[in-house]
């Protein structure tokens, strides 16, 4: 696997200037990329992009894979893409940041893939969501595991209708223009001891009528990823996107 800085991209003003130059592991060389779908590995909260590249030897080996690092350090070796939304210091601004950010970067490298396909664990999964609705039509699949899609009106007064006029929505979500026909695979435990009912609750709602859903739960993995999950991720992507 390489280890690299992501491509050229240089900060953009919309998001801070403190965030860093992107950097990413990828499981092929450059030169091995091309035409190739890429599968963009997005990591929770308090990770690093080498945390879930160990589960690339149990996905499709057609795909590239590359994890990205989120831009905001917490300590050493942990980064997180915003503050947790029970933080005093969360805002709407601060996911638009982070998609902005992930969105420069996938644009460096888009063009030399035949597509692009999402997989967020916990925060990453919230990630994951907000760039499909940032994005609509801009991926061919998204993968959730044991995460959340973000509720606008958490931030309290940030939140506001988005522009597509969807209740509850924010100026850079294009909800209205998901028809439901995303393929969508959302794993995880009833009983996670991490993510809140209120984010399950919402998200429940959202993917309704959004996204073209396969959700599986799993007794017992809490708040982590198991063997059979990923076996279920490796034949929704053969399906969904290889098949296609």
């Amino acid at each position: 696997m390489t280890d690299a800085p992501a491509a050229d991209a240089r900060p953009n003003p919309a998001y801070p200037a403190h965030y860093p130059e992107p950097h990413a592991v990828w499981s092929r060389p450059e030169g091995e990329r091309a035409g190739t779908p890429l599968l963009v590995l997005l990591h929770g909260y308090g990770a690093n992009e080498a945390d879930l590249m160990g589960l690339a030897p149990y996905l499709p080996e057609d795909f590239t894979i590359v994890s990205l690092r989120a831009p905001q350090v917490l300590a050493p070796g942990a980064y997180q893409w915003f503050p947790l939304m029970a933080a005093q210091d969360f805002s709407m601004s601060a996911v638009e940041f982070a998609t902005e950010y992930i969105l420069e970067w996938l644009d460096s490298v888009r063009a030399q893939h035949s597509s692009v396909t999402l997989l967020g664990f916990s925060m990453g999964m919230a990630m994951a969501t907000s760039l499909v609705r940032r994005r609509p039509g801009g991926f061919a699949a998204l993968v959730g595991l044991s995460g959340f899609a973000v509720d606008p009106a958490a931030a309290g007064a940030g939140a506001a209708v988005g522009a597509d006029g969807d209740a509850g929505g924010y100026r850079f979500f294009r909800d209205g223009e998901l028809d439901g026909t995303l393929p969508m695979f959302w794993g995880r435990d009833q009983a996670d001891p991490v993510i809140t009912q209120d984010k399950i609750e919402y998200t429940m709602g959202w993917v309704r009528g959004h996204v073209d859903l396969t959700k599986v739960t799993y007794q017992g993995i809490a708040h982590s990823i198991s063997g059979p999950e990923i076996a279920h991720v490796k034949e929704f992507l053969e399906l969904k996107v290889l098949a296609r």
